[in-house]
């Protein structure tokens, strides 16, 4: 039956289904997973790098986090290059709002902004939804943190812990079990570690196979995003008991 409504974004099936966009956020399912987890004193962004071949040139800059404005920022599961066409969109709005009002543009405002882009490419014949979730961690003035996911139909909801990508089932009901409200921000890393750990797909986590980034305010009340260098993440994995330190070498 679905055959002869899945061609198109625009027709809706006789159980009121869009099924273009249902099989776009099974092709996120297929996508390395990223977790965003709210603490009370910022957010924390863990992703994971498919790695799929020894030969490939890891990139210097990272792949599944993005730095949107001085006080946003992204991690990304789905199609790279769907992404790279939002995460621009967002920037160029998140600038447009600074240079008008000449203050941060709103978390949320910017988020719904950006879904209002992503629901466009559902309504229109001749376009394909984007392939790609998003999870959006930031500070502003009106409501201090606050972390956001959207997916390809457009829609995006204020989260305290969620998953995209791969197992986000299994990534979701772990984190139902171990969140807390007031988690710190320390804490937080080690339940995304934790979560990752067992619902990832390859056996042992290193740092080659992961992103991690934080969205917290300075002690002078700046809003700072800092990722993670390998080695600082080789630290915090030893530190947390999920690898074990490398043998010192004579």
């Amino acid at each position: 039956m679905s055959r002869r409504y899945d061609s198109r974004t625009t027709i809706f099936s006789p159980e009121g289904r869009l099924y273009q966009v249902e099989y776009a956020m099974e092709a996120i399912g297929n996508a390395g997973s990223a977790i965003g987890i709210l603490s009370k004193d910022g957010v924390v962004l863990i992703g994971e790098k498919k790695v799929t071949s020894k030969l490939l040139q890891t990139s210097t800059s990272t792949e599944k986090m993005y730095k949107i404005d001085d006080h946003v920022a992204c991690a990304v599961a789905g199609i790279m290059s769907d992404a790279n066409i939002l995460i621009n969109t967002a920037r160029v709005q998140a600038q447009r709002y600074t240079f008008m009002y000449q203050e941060p543009m709103p978390v949320e405002q910017l988020v719904q902004s950006l879904c209002d882009t992503k629901q466009g490419y559902t309504q229109f014949g001749g376009l394909r939804p984007f392939g790609v979730s998003f999870l959006f961690a930031g500070w502003d003035k009106n409501y201090g943190f606050q972390l956001y996911m959207s997916d390809p139909s457009g829609n995006y909801g204020g989260w305290k812990a969620a998953a995209i990508g791969a197992n986000n089932q299994a990534a979701q009901s772990i984190l139902k079990q171990d969140y807390k409200d007031d988690a710190t921000r320390e804490e937080a890393v080690q339940l995304a570690l934790k979560v990752l750990t067992k619902t990832m797909d390859s056996t042992s986590l290193t740092s080659e196979k992961l992103e991690l980034a934080e969205v917290f305010l300075t002690p002078s009340g700046n809003v700072k995003y800092h990722v993670h260098s390998p080695e600082s993440l080789t630290k915090l994995l030893v530190k947390h008991g999920v690898t074990q330190p490398a043998a010192e070498t004579s």
